[in-house]
């Protein structure tokens, strides 16, 4: 209860802004409870009217029922118009402080989750959290008009008020039972859920590879097993809830044939009024079938709603995943010097940077060149702040990294990447993620500057043509260049290129490198290349070995006396 009623208190707070519909639901639930007793007692007038030829008496009661139904739909009109605000103001809060939380985690926790865990979370979980204040509020009306009616009964005749709590006392106990087994089989059914959802989305984000791969039938065959695990986990729980659901449907139905005879009994040797019967037999369904069906509901809506929220809250807080931490210091503007001393770091076991050492000046074009897995991208993955080193220092203008915000250093460095994400909007909108003012004269020169000007206004829609989910109707060249244009939009001081030019063509990786030239002693550009020749005007080039610089010097230098060099420009040479 403890634990219900805090998530209440957290989920509310994001509902705040919405309170006031929130009262308005109360107030015209609680209408429902008077009327859900009056009918019945109306209903047996009713029919004692029509037995007694008292017409007009029971033009008087349809009259008076009409008039109570009337009422009775206007509230739930209200109701329903008040609900729908609340829950999707609430869920659109919720989903949204989640979507922030996960952009916080840091990306070795995102590295070992699927992304099927919160797209779950985000979605379906939030939707559970909110729903506990209207369907669960709901399921508690319903249970307060149950129990007016266990007082109207007790009021009317105290036996068949005793019969009605021990059968209502026995039905909620195996409600109880059928809430915790069914709750034990849906934390199984979610996680397992969570693993589909995540195939799923790998399925449509990787079609073209499943295609190319011939692994069709492979994938299916995978994801089948998935699917497989998902429904046995459903099943298991739809059987357990649907056995628990017979022992009760067997059980209200021998009570109610209990109540029959205590019924004909009274009416037989106790002097019951006929009248009287209808109204006890009119509430059997209230105080019998319907209140415990409402129970096990609002238990189960309950049980629901904390499993959602420790699901949701772990996103929120630190308990799961970790977060992303910075340190204090803003640097609005920086100059663009920065400096490894002595670092290592490791992917778990696999040691990559192990004492690296360097520095990069200010306006500095520095390359880094090497074998497949000897560190360089995770020198700017460090750079960027995405990982955490495990020792040593690097500095940013001869500021210790963590001791800087978040702004100094992810407003201040882009980072192009080899496979770069564009995202499912239009040209326009992919460039304005960075710059949410950008001009039109801003965009253009930035996609010229990425020789992709030419291209885009080839398209039917221009610069507002969507891309699709992961820029899926763009080539590799293409990507990368929007890439780099959106690069050139933020303008930041410093610049890192990771294999960018890698899927171009060479006549526009020589516009590109053009463009990178032009901007050569105005910022710090760090590029990271496969081919060679990109970088033979680089002020300085390092040559990284087993988590080292093991060399470094201009590209004519390097030639002169480094062997593994002068060997992979050789063959870069050859395979030209």
């Amino acid at each position: 209860m403890k634990e219900t009623f805090n998530n209440l208190k957290k989920v509310y707070s994001y509902g705040k802004a919405y309170r006031k519909n929130l009262i308005i639901f109360t107030l015209v639930s609680c209408s429902f409870i008077i009327i859900n007793i009056i009918i019945p007692v109306i209903g047996a007038k009713q029919i004692v009217y029509l037995s007694s030829s008292l017409f007009e008496e029971l033009l008087m009661a349809s009259f008076l029922i009409l008039v109570i139904e009337f009422i009775s739909a206007t509230n739930h009109w209200i109701l329903k118009r008040n609900t729908q605000v609340f829950f999707r103001g609430t869920t659109k809060n919720i989903q949204i402080a989640a979507a922030r939380e996960i952009l916080k985690i840091e990306i070795n926790d995102v590295d070992h989750t699927t992304s099927g865990t919160f797209i779950q979370r985000i979605g379906n979980d939030t939707d559970e959290m909110s729903r506990i204040f209207t369907r669960g509020m709901g399921f508690l009306t319903n249970i307060l008009t149950d129990i007016g009616i266990f007082v109207a009964v007790f009021l009317i005749n105290k036996i068949v008020c005793l019969y009605y709590v021990v059968g209502a006392g026995v039905l909620t106990l195996i409600h109880l039972f059928k809430v915790q087994k069914v709750n034990e089989k849906d934390k199984i059914y979610r996680k397992q859920r969570e693993k589909s959802s995540g195939l799923v989305g790998e399925l449509v984000r990787g079609i073209r590879d499943i295609k190319m791969l011939h692994a069709k039938e492979s994938f299916i065959d995978e994801l089948e097993v998935n699917i497989d695990n998902l429904t046995e986990s459903q099943f298991a729980m739809r059987n357990t809830e649907a056995n628990y659901n017979w022992l009760a449907s067997f059980i209200s139905a021998a009570i109610q044939f209990g109540l029959i005879a205590i019924l004909v009994y009274s009416l037989s040797y106790a002097g019951m009024a006929i009248s009287t019967a209808i109204i006890l037999y009119n509430y059997r369904s209230r105080v019998l079938v319907n209140l415990i069906d409402h129970i096990g509901n609002f238990l189960t809506e309950v049980k629901g709603f904390n499993l959602s929220c420790n699901r949701v809250f772990s996103v929120l807080g630190d308990e799961e995943f970790k977060k992303e931490t910075f340190g204090n210091k803003r640097l609005d503007k920086v100059n663009g010097n920065f400096e490894f001393q002595d670092v290592y770091f490791s992917y778990g076991d696999n040691k990559v940077l192990k004492g690296i050492n360097f520095k990069v000046n200010a306006n500095e074009t520095v390359a880094f060149v090497g074998k497949s897995g000897v560190g360089k991208t995770t020198i700017f993955s460090l750079l960027c702040r995405l990982y955490h080193i495990d020792a040593g220092k690097i500095l940013i203008d001869n500021n210790d990294i963590t001791e800087l915000d978040e702004y100094s250093i992810r407003n201040n460095i882009t980072i192009i990447s080899q496979n770069p994400y564009i995202f499912n909007m239009s040209i326009k909108d992919n460039l304005r993620l960075v710059k949410d003012n950008l001009t039109d004269e801003e965009m253009i020169r930035a996609c010229k500057m990425a020789c992709l000007d030419e291209f885009i206004m080839s398209l039917p829609d221009k610069y507002d043509t969507i891309v699709g989910e992961g820029g899926v109707t763009l080539s590799g060249g293409q990507r990368q260049r929007l890439a780099i244009a959106r690069a050139f939009v933020q303008n930041t001081k410093i610049i890192l290129f990771d294999e960018a030019t890698s899927a171009l063509d060479n006549e526009t990786q020589k516009g590109i490198q053009q463009a990178i030239n032009n901007m050569k002693d105005k910022y710090t550009i760090l590029i990271i290349a496969h081919r060679l020749s990109t970088i033979v005007n680089a002020d300085r080039i390092m040559l990284i070995d087993d988590g080292k610089v093991v060399d470094e010097g201009t590209h004519k230098e390097l030639l002169e006396h480094n062997d593994e060099y002068r060997h992979l420009y050789e063959n870069e040479i050859i395979e030209k």
